[in-house]
């Protein structure tokens, strides 16, 4: 079996471009634009204004509107849910006709649960990847579809998904060639949306302590919390770079001495640790979730978490490790052509076995 043609389904929420929302997006980006560089067919359907490059397919958000009728119903969802299920709802059902006959697996990279139960609708085998901790609309999903295969992207979330969820593990990766090797030697970076669930202050409150300036990069998707818990750490040695384009992002994690990844959630997988490393900058972090996968002794020193005393420490003992160990573990464990090849085999051997009999 040469090229293949995979359907890719992406999120509605977020366009699959630079910069990106988060590390579910750039994920997406980096696989679609890896399996076409392989000469697989790839069909990504994604959010309006994605990446023109990859041939993304708008995923109608907008169009449908319910009825006067059915949105005085008290229990009507919101607005921004009643689109997207439209939106996967439509995806679903043009892949259980005839389009079906034009691709040979599906493989479903959003968090929304029609595409996994739905997928025995369709003539062609489909494959989910877990990307974060359990939610109740998929494990709901996944019960009344157990025979759709799915993939958790670590160890960590597999067992987070265990027992409901049968999953394989396909770790993420990132494109080490894009995440080249920086000099170091600069402040330290934090990197990620502006989020209480993802703690900057308290990676602010760690330099602070640690006598080491640092620099946050990303989009303040919690104003509340931005203004509330860090505009007021904000000086001349903590600094918010904003939203950068990547190149741009690249260049600052690659000039830092040290990133922090401070996860207040079971962190499925911790992309930004693994960029972090690519770049040959080591990381401080808090052992939530996958971190400790991802940032292993070479790489990092992850600390118990919410405990910002011991990450000031690791701060300064993770600015000390040799810069092209860290990149060379990156290479090693966290590339994007290992994640690919994992896929890639995956997708051959769905394709060969043909869906899975209901």
């Amino acid at each position: 079996m040469s090229g293949l043609r995979v359907c890719l389904v992406a999120s509605s929420r977020h366009p699959i471009r630079e910069p990106f929302a988060g590390g579910l997006e750039s994920q997406t980006h980096y696989l679609a634009r890896e399996l076409r560089r392989r000469g697989h067919r790839v069909s990504l359907y994604a959010a309006p204004g994605s990446d023109p490059a990859l041939g993304a397919v708008e995923l109608d958000v907008d169009p449908f509107w319910p009825s006067d009728a059915a949105c005085a119903d008290v229990n009507a969802p919101p607005a921004r849910w009643i689109a997207e299920h439209h939106a996967y709802l439509s995806l679903m059902l043009d892949l259980a006709g005839p389009r079906g006959a034009t691709i040979d697996v599906v493989h479903n990279n959003s968090l929304h649960h029609l595409p996994v139960a739905m997928a025995r609708t369709l003539s062609v085998p489909v494959v989910t990847t877990l990307h974060t901790p359990p939610l109740p609309w998929l494990e709901s999903a996944f019960q009344l579809s157990p025979e759709t295969p799915a993939v958790a992207v670590s160890e960590t979330c597999r067992r987070m998904w265990a027992p409901r969820v049968r999953a394989s593990v396909v770790r993420n990766g990132v494109d080490t060639a894009v995440w080249r090797a920086g000099p170091g030697g600069g402040p330290a970076v934090w990197t990620g949306r502006i989020t209480a669930e993802k703690a900057p202050h308290e990676a602010a409150l760690a330099c602070r302590r640690a006598g080491v300036p640092l620099r946050l990069v990303g989009p303040v998707s919690d104003p509340d919390y931005f203004e509330a818990c860090l505009r007021p750490l904000l000086d001349r040695d903590v600094e918010h770079l904003g939203h950068l384009p990547h190149d741009e992002l690249v260049s600052v994690v690659g000039e830092s001495s040290v990133a922090l990844v401070t996860p207040r959630w079971e962190e499925p997988y911790g992309l930004v640790a693994a960029e972090a490393m690519s770049c040959g900058t080591p990381v401080a972090a808090y052992d939530r979730g996958a971190i400790a996968e991802v940032v292993t002794r070479d790489a990092g020193v992850v600390v118990p978490a919410d405990d910002v005393d011991a990450l000031a420490v690791a701060v300064l003992r993770a600015a000390a490790l040799p810069r092209d160990v860290v990149r060379a573990t990156a290479v090693r464990d966290c590339s994007l052509e290992r994640m690919v090849d994992e896929y890639e085999e995956l997708y051959r051997s769905l394709a060969r076995a043909g869906r899975p009999a209901a």
